[in-house]
């Protein structure tokens, strides 16, 4: 870990795990509220990624923001609520929030997104454009400002949590633990592009991403294209 990275907070986001039950993924079904986390790929991340001294150390977590769907919830406890960490140590830090769950897929819920073009072209809708999740949202669902809405709050929100803590170091980092959809759009709206704005993510089930600040300063959001671990020596004593 490089000096500013231990002096500037960071967010992480961490996807939940990958459904056992269907095939998922947004390219093959739109999924909001099914089935829980394949437990194996969360436990792997944690105990490679999480801990003191590692790439997301307990010590160093200010907040906790989680989203109130099952298998969220379940890769939380996979990744921190070890014996070693104790569930009443971080009762106060978590907060269980709407603003980061899955995109609301309304009436489009478990279709494939083949299916739901065919249907909305059948109803004389997208004649010149396919449909798009990110520019046309979801009937029945959520649109794409009341997401950017919700996830503004949460920005505006995680800022004020570590502005004050700017060039300072110490417990200042935040975690989200959510879905793969709404992380995405979280990451753009944290570099304040519109949800909609083409830029290509891929998050794999269980993984860990990395936003920060650029130049320690708070007005210049940023996001790691790579990551520094702590050297072997250095780890438990930040």
């Amino acid at each position: 870990m490089s000096d500013q990275d231990a002096l500037t907070p960071r967010v992480f986001l961490v996807r939940h795990g990958n459904l056992k039950e269907i095939n998922t993924g947004f390219k093959v079904y739109i999924t909001g509220r099914r089935i829980g986390p394949s437990e194996a790929q969360v436990s792997s991340t944690a105990a490679t990624l999480v801990g003191a001294g590692k790439l997301l150390d307990p010590s160093r977590l200010a907040h906790i923001f989680i989203s109130p769907r099952r298998r969220a919830r379940r890769t939380f406890e996979l990744l921190l609520l070890s014996p070693s960490f104790g569930a009443a140590d971080w009762k106060e830090k978590i907060t269980y929030t709407e603003d980061i769950a899955e995109w609301d897929y309304g009436d489009y819920e478990g279709l494939k997104v083949g299916e739901i073009r065919k249907l909305r072209k059948e109803r004389g809708l997208d004649q010149e454009m396919e449909w798009d999740i990110w520019r046309d949202g979801c009937e029945g669902g959520e649109s794409m400002q009341r997401v950017s809405d919700r996830l503004d709050r949460l920005v505006s929100q995680i800022r004020e949590i570590q502005r004050p803590h700017m060039n300072r170091g110490g417990a200042a980092d935040v975690l989200l633990v959510a879905h793969g959809l709404i992380l995405r759009c979280f990451l753009k709206r944290w570099l304040d592009f519109s949800v909609d704005f083409p830029l290509q993510m891929m998050l794999a089930p269980g993984a860990i991403a990395v936003l920060s600040y650029k130049n320690n300063n708070i007005e210049e959001p940023a996001f790691h294209l790579g990551i520094t671990l702590p050297l072997l020596g250095e780890r438990g004593k930040r």
